[in-house]
């Protein structure tokens, strides 16, 4: 076992590379590889486990005893992702099947995913200056905007979720991986498929799924969106420009864009107005008259971290 650096074209993170980012792991020509990543202290993770846990897509994903499961494909083959926190600030990473050559682009996908490389001293400087947010930074310090595993199951999580319950939505997205995507080559307990790729959701019939006709129409303009464009929702781009380019398309609205923009795109000052659970948080917090347009003006640039905060302050009702 040693130590492993990531080097910078494949390291996305803003911050300059460090020992901060170090990895230690140990390989085997089999596709299993292990690896513990470091992060930026501190971080919440009971927010982020609780977040996966009730997201979890039947057939593709599993959370028990604090460790996510996933299967997902890389150069066309099937493998498996556990991941679970471990002493020492650091995320364990455990991945089945996967060719070494593809390992540090994956490392690069996991420090997305789980935010591994937010800067939460910067960010709590900046959000503690409104009262509302100093209180809660200060019940869950180190609170991470958990980002998609990939564009294409990220804008259809969106949609299936499109103003329904969480739970509902995953219960549709398990029936959209059932009839759509391909069975999982690779044995693992609990994971039966992977999920589907844009090619075929762009040419799938969509409905009997169990939504209105014109949601599974959007999940297909989406995934031929994505074809036709795949850096639409590419980290780093400038967030007006990105809504816009979003809102183009026929079914997605100002919430769909700027939730996309917010957990796939990265947009650190993304954040859906129109969003029944922030506004119950917020006036739960401080009052049946409370605006959160107004109140949002006091969060900017950091608005999806705010966001964060009042979503996971909905566990405490």
């Amino acid at each position: 076992m040693g130590q492993y650096k990531p080097c910078k074209s494949w390291h996305d993170a803003a911050m300059p590379l460090s020992q901060l980012h170090a990895v230690h792991r140990s390989l085997n020509a089999s596709g299993q590889h292990t690896l513990w990543l470091r992060y930026p202290t501190p971080y919440h993770w009971p927010s982020t486990l609780a977040f996966l846990a009730a997201r979890c897509i039947p057939g593709i994903e599993t959370f028990c005893d604090n460790t996510y499961r996933r299967s997902f494909t890389v150069a066309g083959k099937h493998a498996v992702l556990e991941a679970r926190p471990a002493n020492g600030d650091r995320l364990f990473i455990r991945f089945s099947g996967v060719p070494a050559q593809f390992v540090p682009a994956l490392i690069a996908r996991i420090r997305r995913f789980f935010d591994l490389d937010a800067d939460p001293t910067r960010i709590a400087a900046a959000l503690s200056r409104d009262p509302l947010m100093a209180r809660l930074l200060a019940a869950r310090p180190g609170l991470r905007v958990p980002q998609g595993w990939d564009a294409c199951e990220q804008a259809m999580r969106t949609v299936l979720g499109q103003q329904i319950s969480v739970a509902g939505a995953m219960t549709l997205a398990g029936r959209l991986v059932a009839r759509h995507g391909q069975p999982l080559r690779v044995p693992a307990a609990g994971l039966t498929h992977v999920f589907p790729t844009s090619d075929v959701l762009a040419n799938a019939d969509l409905e009997n799924l169990g939504m209105p006709r014109a949601r599974a129409a959007t999940l297909g303009t989406l995934a031929r969106a994505l074809l036709a464009q795949p850096t639409l929702l590419q980290k780093g781009q400038a967030l007006e420009p990105l809504l816009a380019n979003l809102c183009r398309l026929k079914g997605i609205g100002p919430w769909s864009a700027h939730y996309l923009a917010l957990r796939q795109a990265g947009a650190r000052d993304a954040l859906p107005l129109g969003d029944v659970a922030l506004l119950k948080a917020l006036r739960l917090l401080e009052g049946p008259d409370a605006q959160l347009a107004e109140r949002a003006l006091a969060w900017h640039p950091w608005r999806a971290y705010a966001a964060q905060h009042l979503w996971a302050s909905l566990a405490d009702e």
